[in-house]
């Protein structure tokens, strides 16, 4: 059996505002396998960007502290490493690709240099065969005419093309781990799919281990092998691709289901959004976040935060519907074939 290459176990992330410290992430824990996809999925502000980034230590400095917790690869904690230690991780062993390529890369330098800079400072390579490897790469992610590519600017590449340059960079020095935060966003179903085959395809012959960070199920359902799902900055509900799907337990991850197109419906059937929007996270109570959203509310929901409970060796969900201390058994039914 494989040992876990990454744990994150008990994560906190704060940032200093003018109003106060502000909890952005929360009690945060996960494990992940060489050539494993988690999927850590949510609404928008509910944490997912703030944990990959911290993973790769990369939050603004005067703002961000992280209180407690641990981020450890390969034994190692990561939050314990100098920025010269943690220079040495990024790119060569964590790599991560950002939701929009040209904020990514430098719009003044060309695709081949830009590739080349991550290899010279981590691999001991001449220049000619930085650039070799550089062109291998893009011709390994789908570029054509890579020679020529080598010398052009980004802003010679359509939105697909310059995603796929963003991933040639971020696994041109073969890294264990992958950190895709919502790749493929600002792309159109087409491209997206040819991504998401690109990175999966790129994941079997390097065994790279996967953090997507997305808010689209469809995604999730094509990737994924493990799924957190993310409400306020906490996870809500943690497990297997089929136990989030098949046997769903958290409110939240039954509207996130609930609200997917179904191919089997009627056209007449509506979508069911969540009502409400996600809590002000400098105004949060005492009680769950998801409170005030949830059809399946009880009073205890209001002034008493759920505590963690463990359905199975994989599936865990932070909800009082399945906690043993709740008197009458309230939980929705699960998602079953319905979403089969």
């Amino acid at each position: 059996m494989k040992e876990n290459i990454l744990d994150v176990d008990n994560l906190h992330v704060s940032f200093k505002t003018r109003n106060g410290e502000i909890t952005a992430v929360k009690g945060v824990s996960f494990s992940l396998k060489k050539g494993e996809t988690l999927a850590i999925v949510g609404e928008s502000g509910s944490g997912k960007s703030v944990t990959a980034k911290s993973i790769m230590r990369l939050l603004p400095k005067h703002s961000a502290v992280i209180p407690q917790g641990e981020i450890k690869f390969e034994g190692q904690d990561l939050l314990e490493l100098s920025l010269k230690d943690m220079q040495q991780v990024r790119g060569s062993k964590i790599s991560m690709v950002f939701q929009d390529p040209m904020t990514s890369l430098n719009p003044t330098m060309k695709i081949g240099k830009q590739i080349m800079e991550g290899l010279k400072k981590h691999q001991t390579l001449t220049k000619s065969e930085a650039r070799q490897r550089a062109l291998e790469m893009l011709e390994l992610v789908g570029i054509p005419n890579a020679k020529k590519r080598l010398d052009a600017y980004p802003h010679q590449f359509s939105g697909g093309m310059r995603q796929r340059v963003v991933i040639a960079m971020a696994l041109a020095c073969i890294p264990q781990v992958l950190i895709a935060d919502e790749p493929t966003t600002a792309l159109d179903v087409t491209i997206q799919a040819q991504i998401l085959q690109l990175m999966k395809n790129l994941q079997e012959k390097m065994d790279t281990a996967i953090v997507l960070i997305t808010h689209d199920l469809g995604v999730v359902a094509n990737m994924a092998d493990k799924v957190a799902v993310m409400y306020a900055g906490e996870v809500v509900e943690y497990g297997t691709l089929d136990e989030i799907f098949y046997e769903t337990q958290h409110p939240y991850t039954l509207g996130l289901l609930g609200s997917m197109p179904n191919l089997n419906a009627k056209r007449s059937e509506p979508l069911i959004p969540i009502p409400g929007s996600p809590p002000d996270l400098a105004t949060l109570g005492t009680g769950c976040p998801f409170a005030a959203r949830c059809p399946y509310t009880m009073a205890v929901c209001h002034d008493y935060h759920p505590r963690k409970t463990e359905l199975s060796e994989s599936h865990s969900v932070l909800c009082w519907l399945q906690d043993s201390r709740t008197p009458e058994n309230h939980a929705p039914e699960t998602v079953g074939s319905a979403q089969r």
